[in-house]
């Protein structure tokens, strides 16, 4: 399959840059080839932009990076119409937005009519200036960050911006034993901002992206792993340790990403493990935990551990 060989290429490429952050490479690889976008955290310094840059480079995707600050404006990111005293009209000048692969990193730090300007981009794969609709480029993909730590001159991410991340995923500290790799090879001469240094083979482009998201969309999925997968939203909504359960589009969001897990594993059918491994990058950023449960010492990945040990797995 299509999806299974560019997933080991990306895996065994990317051992050439990052070290210790296997899983998260993985769900990053899940979200670009479901056509969804990606929320980051983490503490700063653990190749949050490395990782894009990464896989950027190995797609041969046009990329962009925007840095999120307070007075950032939505025109600054989507672009605007600029009049030109030359020829007296009205042109186009076109923001960072218009990409394959953009990076917002810090997301948190822009205001709510900023971080709206991605809102539309992210849903509908187009933006609208001046009341014109402007398609973007396919596969289009939004990697942001923010810091978990920092909360002075932030602003949170609404619900309905979360909800538009198919994955928040978590990126923490490296095992000693992967960040003593990591000493090495900068000792070695490695620089992250030269990738070609790293000898990596782009072999892939956005096209065979493409190609892959139709190779999923063809993956069958039986009534039981469905039925799975909506046990596992209604049981989020009534459980004891959540304010919010999760959306249908978390629901979504879950079946598509397991197609695609599937996909990668070399199989045309999901199974509940697939299921089950997606379940907390799906659902950590969409649900809301009880100030009880917080106390209690529960987060939003073991609210979502005691939910799964709740729900029927089909056999």
């Amino acid at each position: 399959m299509l999806v299974q060989q560019v997933a080991e290429y990306m895996r065994r490429e990317s051992a050439k840059v990052l070290v210790g952050q296997d899983e998260a490479w993985m769900q990053l690889v899940v979200a670009l080839l479901s056509g969804g976008h990606v929320l980051l955290e983490g503490v700063p310094g653990t190749a949050k932009t490395l990782m894009a840059k990464t896989l950027s480079y190995l797609v041969q995707a046009e990329f962009k990076r925007v840095q999120f600050t307070p007075d950032l404006m939505p025109s600054d990111v989507i672009g605007t119409t600029v009049y030109e005293m030359n020829s007296g009209e009205f042109r186009l000048r076109k923001g960072p937005i218009f990409t394959q692969i953009l990076l917002g990193d810090e997301i948190n730090r822009a205001p709510a009519k900023t971080q709206a300007a991605l809102l539309e981009a992210m849903e509908e794969f187009q933006v609208t200036i001046d009341g014109e609709s402007l398609p973007l480029a396919a596969p289009f993909f939004v990697i942001a960050t923010q810091n978990p730590m920092e909360y002075e001159g932030t602003y949170p991410l609404p619900e309905a911006q979360l909800d538009r991340f198919l994955f928040k995923v978590l990126i923490g500290y490296s095992a000693p034993d992967a960040e003593h790799e990591v000493l090495r090879r900068y000792n070695t001469g490695f620089n992250a901002r030269n990738l070609a240094s790293a000898n990596l083979q782009p072999s892939i482009t956005p096209e065979t992206i493409v190609k892959c998201k139709e190779e999923i969309g063809n993956l069958r999925v039986e009534d039981g792993i469905i039925s799975y997968i909506n046990a596992i939203a209604q049981e989020s909504r009534r459980s004891p340790d959540l304010l919010l359960g999760g959306s249908p589009r978390a629901s979504i969001a879950l079946l598509t990403t397991a197609k695609t897990y599937a996909a990668i594993q070399g199989r045309d059918y999901v199974v509940p493990d697939d299921v089950k491994f997606l379940v907390r990058p799906v659902y950590r950023h969409r649900i809301i935990l009880k100030p009880e449960a917080e106390i209690e010492g529960l987060n939003a990945d073991t609210a979502m551990t005691r939910i799964l040990a709740r729900v029927e797995v089909p056999r």
